[in-house]
């Protein structure tokens, strides 16, 4: 069976880290700390008096200054590995943590996952193909050599790569190494940090190398393991859950969050919040409970984007100038329909295909596989579809030799019906609104990933508002936006009502519009 030895680095809170030690030793699991040198001498003595007499936790035989992007947080880390592999034969496996991670599954669960899977868990992607570094420095970071911390002496930091820079002082990156990049949260089997230890007591050029690179610890390991591991034995992702604000800091997990963290397919997650005292204490109860199921559901990530966007509604991408300046002519009439339930638009546009001769083209800046002609390319996907949109319409309304053409989009589209409201073309917006009960937002949320088929209760419970209450806010955006010729058709109202209303939209026939109004299952979900 799997035993796990946890790898932890930290620097303060000695309370927390006797509490984490205790609770993930209390599975007969292994803990090997490193504790910074330069953190409070006292803070230290505190957690070796408290764990001196727990067989299952060890420390670093070696203590060193930690920084940020030095190479001293892979020295140390180094230095607990070797720690554990002396002092714990019988671990399997070796995971990395902070202070700031807390089990959300239970060890006899995490214990099965490790057995049942023989891989090494690290991020591990290309450094120089992959786009893991967003922002900042990239190939810097390897070819120059990096003496100095970033945060504490950052004008000498930059003021050293630029003068290497002028001097052309590149170095080379060892031939045989790939350097791969990731997350330093990585869980290794023990053959594998044999395999590196062993690897790096014969090439100290390696260590040579990582020791002047910026920031090693998201390199370090990650290169090594895809050095010395076939392809197949390495699933590429971290075990610890963590998510990143819009600004690129980690987002603090609360007492809230229990329920969400429970039902990811993880097994830490990081940060708790310091202040979530009850979170931590129900977490730290977690770890040893025997018998416990879960239900995962991943949705995490989906629903922490979709709740943080509710705040920058409207923000968009200014247009090309070439793009605002064309108009699609003002001769042409374009007609948007617009509608959340999509099969409600569709079963609409089929009949007015059916009963007309006005062009109807479904979701096209929504769903990929919309059937739409040979335009040259533009077509081929929906970033050039949106990127070129008043292009594309022109060239629709030229195959299909007319000035009448209908459009559906989704109501959160708002940016798109603005601009083609303010071409120089007769613009037209029809909004149909449905009625939307619990199924169906249920329905909406696992389509468009907010939830899962194993999403708690209460977890929908607490979501389904909020997705109702986003979906009436988009309406009144496009009511708000004071569109000229717009109408609007409603489930609840009659047929009759309806009818003259899309009489008047597409300039039908009262016979038509009314065979379109009375369209079968129009409503029905």
């Amino acid at each position: 069976m799997a035993k796990t030895a946890y790898i932890l680095l930290c620097h303060k809170d000695p309370e927390a880290i006797i509490q984490q030690a205790e609770q993930l030793t209390a599975a007969d699991d292994y803990m090997s700390i490193h504790f910074d040198r330069s953190a409070s001498p006292a803070d230290y003595a505190s957690i070796r008096k408290a764990l001196d007499s727990n067989p299952n936790v060890c420390f670093a035989s070696k203590r060193v200054k930690c920084g940020w992007g030095e190479w001293s947080l892979v020295q140390a880390t180094l230095h607990a590995l070797s720690s554990a592999m002396a002092d714990f034969p019988r671990a399997t496996h070796f995971y990395m943590l902070s202070g700031d991670c807390m089990a959300i599954k239970t060890a006899e669960y995490a214990h099965d996952f490790l057995d049942r899977h023989d891989s090494d868990f690290v991020e591990s992607f290309d450094f120089f193909e992959s786009d893991w570094i967003k922002t900042g420095m990239k190939e810097e970071r390897l070819i120059y050599r990096h003496f100095l911390n970033e945060r504490s002496h950052k004008a000498l930091f930059y003021a050293s790569v630029t003068l290497q820079k002028k001097l052309g002082l590149q170095r080379k990156i060892p031939a045989d190494l790939q350097v791969q990049i990731g997350s330093q949260w990585w869980c290794l089997r023990r053959r594998t940090v044999e395999a590196i230890f062993d690897l790096i007591e014969k090439r100290k050029d390696i260590i040579r190398f990582f020791q002047t690179t910026w920031i090693p610890d998201e390199t370090f390991f990650q290169t090594l393991v895809r050095h010395l591991v076939p392809g197949s034995e390495i699933d590429s992702r971290t075990l610890t859950f963590l998510m990143f604000t819009d600004y690129g800091m980690p987002v603090n997990f609360y007492n809230d969050h229990y329920d969400l963290l429970l039902s990811q397919d993880f097994l830490f997650a990081r940060k708790i919040s310091p202040d979530a005292k009850e979170l931590k204490l129900r977490l730290g109860r977690l770890y040893a409970a025997q018998g416990v199921s879960f239900q995962i559901s991943n949705e995490g990530r989906s629903l922490y984007k979709f709740l943080a966007q509710r705040g920058r509604i409207g923000r968009r991408f200014a247009t090309r100038f070439w793009e605002k300046e064309s108009s699609l002519g003002r001769e042409r009439e374009l007609m948007i329909v617009v509608c959340k339930k999509w099969q409600v638009a569709k079963r609409l546009m089929q009949q007015l295909r059916n009963s007309t001769d006005i062009p109807a083209i479904d979701y096209l800046f929504h769903e990929e596989g919309t059937p739409l002609p040979d335009l040259g390319g533009i077509e081929a996907s929906l970033g050039k579809r949106t990127r070129h949109r008043r292009a594309l319409m022109r060239m629709l309304f030229e195959y299909f030799d007319t000035d009448r053409l209908v459009i559906c989009l989704d109501p959160s589209a708002l940016d798109l019906m603005i601009d083609f409201n303010s071409d120089r073309s007769t613009t037209r917006t029809l909004q149909i609104e449905c009625e939307f009960d619990d199924d169906y937002l249920v329905a909406h949320a696992n389509r468009v990933g907010l939830a899962g088929e194993r999403t708690p209760k209460q977890t929908l419970d607490r979501l389904l508002p909020t997705i109702r209450n986003d979906i009436f806010y988009e309406a009144d955006r496009i009511r708000d936006a004071g569109f000229a010729n717009y109408t609007v058709i409603r489930e609840a109202d009659s047929v009759a009502d309806n009818a003259k209303r899309l009489m008047q939209f597409f300039s039908l026939p009262e016979e038509a519009a009314t065979e379109l109004a009375a369209t079968r299952n129009l409503f029905v979900d």
